[in-house]
């Protein structure tokens, strides 16, 4: 994704530079000072062919690193863990589900509430306003992640902007998204879809920790599951 975002703004760049390019030369050529008169102009074969084939080309070769990418997002992997998210008016809940633990369903302890911390709940230091939890999601790093996304009540929108994920949470309906996290960390996200009156106050953490901590956690969190 990122250098798909580099490669575009190669074409931005250059496509901008001849626009203001030729909007200056236009602005200063012709005008009532430099041309007392207008030139008749009807049509030319070559101009009109060659503004047909040169963004035609410029398409194409945005079109083929864009394929790629959209063929890479949706590729089917099987997954070593799947985490289920569903959005409720106004937070969020997530039941795991991988090889530590048996799959049940959430009845059972798996599924854990991820609610806004208000501001009075906030640690003195390298706390975030209005996007820290009282549940962060653990997930571990450089492991294949299957994420099964729905909503309990209206529409939702699950979107962590580090990891390039973006996936609408509809009611009755469950949409999937591939996750890979590189590196340990923090990220944050927000819902991404208005979904009532409390929308800018569910936020989203997941800590990106080593599978081995992950693991730890999940058998803390589950003594009599793992």
């Amino acid at each position: 994704m990122i250098f798909f975002h580099d490669y575009l703004l190669i074409f931005i760049i250059v496509i901008g530079f001849f626009v203001f390019f030729f909007l200056y030369q236009i602005v200063i050529k012709f005008n009532k000072i430099t041309s007392k008169s207008s030139e008749r102009f009807t049509h030319s074969s070559l101009l009109e062919i060659i503004w047909t084939i040169l963004p035609a080309v410029v398409l194409i070769l945005i079109a083929i690193p864009s394929f790629t990418l959209l063929y890479s997002l949706d590729e089917l992997i099987d997954p070593e863990i799947t985490l289920k998210i569903v959005g409720h008016q106004w937070f969020w809940s997530y039941e795991y589900t991988d090889s530590l633990i048996n799959r049940s369903s959430s009845e059972n302890g798996l599924s854990i509430d991820s609610y806004i911390l208000s501001t009075d709940d906030l640690s003195p230091e390298g706390a975030f306003r209005l996007l820290e939890v009282d549940h962060k999601i653990i997930l571990p790093i450089k492991t294949h992640i299957r994420l099964l996304v729905t909503a309990a009540d209206v529409l939702h929108s699950w979107a962590v902007p580090s990891f390039g994920i973006k996936v609408d949470a509809c009611p009755g309906r469950l949409s999937q998204a591939s996750l890979f996290i590189k590196r340990e960390g923090i990220f944050y996200g927000q819902c991404s879809e208005i979904c009532g009156v409390n929308h800018g106050f569910m936020p989203i953490v997941v800590r990106a920790v080593e599978p081995t901590f992950y693991e730890t956690y999940l058998k803390l969190l589950y003594p009599e599951k793992s």
